[in-house]
């Protein structure tokens, strides 16, 4: 029997299919954000691979390192339910641009006293929790600039595009960083961070703000009132809850890489800082591909989000007992492809469906959900790291992310994309007019 011919894609498919992934490049402002990320990023990943060696050199300790994912979360525990109204009172832009410089500051102190030889412990811990104050607003705020980028229609492909780029820098970063750690130590990957701000610092500059997208005339919310508004509106959304309540599971068990990557680099491989780097960037190249299918979808669909959730905590529960580096970088890839896929459009459905009064308070709702148990989830990692190696830690992610996926499941009907409730609409139009 003689074969068919196979049916190849044509080039105006993949002409079609190049300008949905990459949509948002057409806004200047964006692609002046974009190209500024792509180098803040990078010395961004770095400094967070050299900082959880440098505690595990400085410590030889598994629980020290979930110490440093409480101070780096904390602030948001303590203050993220404000940062989403402080977002929506502040121009997004000046914002982003004060929070950029705030994290130069912070890079340049680590650097400092890590090439001088005088970094303690404690002194580590201070400054993360600084920059976690920090980033608490950096955040929504520059959640809350994309959408004046970009606007409503190209919202989820500007979102999944940022989600592309934190994750190939997550690729080259933690690569760079374990070379450069091996041969100057952790000072020079925190100096080449605190460099780095200046090109986001400069694209911020260069943005014309007539081309912004415009934002519904709406009263600056009080910080107590406009937190509870923000709450109440999604206290009322189903969709939302569930969103929320799925969030919330797996950032506290499954999401504490910046714990468990650590040790097991370290601990149950055995190795040095330059595997570290390359398994950390397996994930990052996993998250990757997953962030650029979700780009090129051009909408949030709940059935990627509940299948990428899956994959992400099901890959963890597979890498518990696994003892090799190929292996356990294999299943990192998978593991990183689930979770952008998830988190991409966890995010998205969160924004399309928040009116313009209540994106930044949304948006910081969903990022409060989001860290908002870091320290928890850092100090958990940690414990169970101490107790029962990565193998315990990675099964109880595994369980407990599967587990609450299923639950998310059942309460969530995979559609196509998200759509606001007419009665949302109908509350979010009446809030606004008053």
């Amino acid at each position: 029997m003689t074969a068919g011919p196979v049916r190849q894609p044509s080039t105006a498919a993949l002409v079609r299919l190049n300008n949905r992934t990459f949509s948002s490049f057409r806004y200047r402002n964006y692609r002046l954000f974009f190209a500024g990320q792509t180098v803040s990023q990078i010395g961004s990943w770095m400094q967070r691979i050299a900082l959880g060696w440098f505690v595990f050199q400085l410590t030889h300790s598994a629980f020290a390192v979930g110490v440093m994912a409480l101070a780096t979360f904390l602030p948001f525990t303590l203050f993220g339910l404000f940062a989403g109204v402080l977002a929506d009172r502040l121009d997004a832009r000046r914002t982003v641009i004060a929070t950029q410089a705030g994290q130069l500051i912070t890079a340049s102190a680590l650097a400092a006293i890590a090439i001088a030889g005088i970094a303690q412990p404690w002194m580590l811990y201070v400054i993360a929790f600084v920059t976690g104050c920090v980033l608490v607003l950096d955040v929504p705020s520059r959640q809350q600039l994309t959408y004046r980028m970009v606007g409503r229609e190209d919202l989820p492909n500007a979102i999944a595009l940022n989600s592309s780029l934190f994750n190939a820098s997550r690729v080259f970063g933690p690569a760079v960083a374990g070379l450069l750690y091996g041969f100057t130590g952790a000072g020079v990957c925190f100096l080449v961070n605190a460099i780095s701000f200046l090109a986001v610092l400069l694209s911020l500059f260069a943005m014309r703000t007539r081309d912004f997208f415009p934002l519904a005339k709406f009263e600056r919310p009080e910080i107590w009132r406009g937190t509870r508004e923000g709450l109440v509106y999604v206290l009322h959304q189903r969709r939302m809850l569930v969103v929320l309540g799925l969030t919330v599971v797996l950032s506290t068990f499954a999401f504490n890489f910046n714990v468990t990557l650590t040790v097991l680099a370290g601990q149950t491989l055995n190795t040095n800082a330059q595997v570290y780097g390359i398994l950390s960037a397996l994930f990052g190249a996993g998250a990757l591909v997953g962030a650029l299918a979700a780009a090129s979808l051009g909408r949030a669909s709940t059935r990627v989000l509940l299948i990428g959730a899956v994959v992400f905590t099901g890959s963890e529960l597979l890498l518990a007992p696994v003892t090799t580096p190929w292996l356990a970088g294999l299943l990192l890839f998978v593991t990183g492809a689930g979770f952008t896929a998830w988190s991409a459009n966890s995010n998205a459905s969160m924004q399309l469906a928040a009116p313009d009064h209540l994106r930044g308070r949304i948006i910081g709702l969903y990022f409060y959900a989001f860290n908002g148990t870091g320290p928890v989830g850092g100090l958990l990692a940690g414990w169970l790291c101490a107790k029962g190696g990565t193998e315990l830690a990675f099964a109880v992610a595994g369980v407990v992310g599967l587990a609450g996926t299923a639950v998310a499941a059942v309460q969530l009907r995979p559609k196509r994309g998200i759509r606001i409730p007419r009665r949302a609409q109908q509350r979010a139009e009446l809030g606004r007019a008053a």
